[in-house]
């Protein structure tokens, strides 16, 4: 289940630390400046994410600021999910896809106990 969060969250990081780099590249001067660079610069300063970065990303209206500090909440749950164990209680809103992360958890638990999966159902509480 928290493999696939991984591998979307990973590529997004990959994706940040390249399309940075390059931007400070092409603003010494060491590479050209091409359109998605200068988008990437204006939306920094403007203090908007950049549409490069939420193709990979959970769907959010926040604002550079709050969205990065939403990207740092769910880097720590992840790296506790890896150093510890999956959480009992889970931050929803901080999965990128969390529908497949419920049914992950229905199937595994019906492979676990042996209850057939099409007479299975999850129920959730929101507190």
């Amino acid at each position: 289940m928290l493999l696939q969060e991984l591998e979307r969250f990973n590529i997004l990081l990959e994706l940040m630390q390249q399309s940075l780099l390059d931007l400070q590249r092409a603003l010494v001067g060491e590479i050209g400046m091409s359109q998605q660079l200068e988008e990437l610069g204006n939306c920094i300063f403007n203090g908007f994410v950049p549409p490069m970065w939420l193709r990979f990303a959970p769907q959010s209206l926040k604002s550079l600021v709050n969205w990065i500090e939403h990207f740092e909440r769910r880097h720590n749950q992840y790296r506790e999910w890896i150093e510890i164990d999956e959480p009992k209680v889970i931050w929803l809103s901080g999965l990128s896809i969390p529908e497949s992360y419920l049914t992950a958890l229905l199937q595994t638990t019906c492979r676990t106990r042996g209850w057939p999966l099409d007479k299975s159902l999850l129920y959730t509480e929101v507190s």
